[in-house]
């Protein structure tokens, strides 16, 4: 089965990519359906990014129930407990794998995150 590609971006990346049984999603970053960063602080961005990343990932047909894996990077360190209860709220049973770090991000926002997700086609 070739790669399907899902969704569109104003930058060169596809929001979702099927390779057989997975489902890989770009990073995602706290912009709404505007295209704006959304104000306040990592509480709102990190609800901002999960949905971002449940929109791509509804895209090719998967949930978060479907995520194995993320990968999180933080502008600041100091935000990981707050963070941390934003993100134990949206995997609150069986949460995927999950690699966090501190980077300085493309854009001035607090939160970036990437997903991987199971789901046999």
């Amino acid at each position: 089965m070739p790669k399907q590609c899902f969704g569109t971006s104003h930058v060169p990346l596809s929001p979702a990519v099927r390779a057989g049984d997975f489902v890989y999603v770009s990073g995602q970053v706290p912009v709404g359906s505007d295209g704006i960063v959304v104000k306040g602080g990592i509480t709102e961005q990190t609800e901002q990014v999960l949905a971002n990343v449940k929109a791509a990932l509804a895209l090719a047909g998967c949930t978060l129930d479907d995520v194995v894996k993320t990968t999180v990077w933080l502008e600041d360190a100091r935000d990981f407990g707050a963070f941390n209860a934003v993100y134990s709220r949206h995997f609150p049973k069986n949460p995927p794998a999950r690699s966090t770090v501190e980077s300085r991000l493309m854009i001035d926002i607090k939160i970036e995150v990437e997903a991987v997700a199971y789901r046999p086609v």
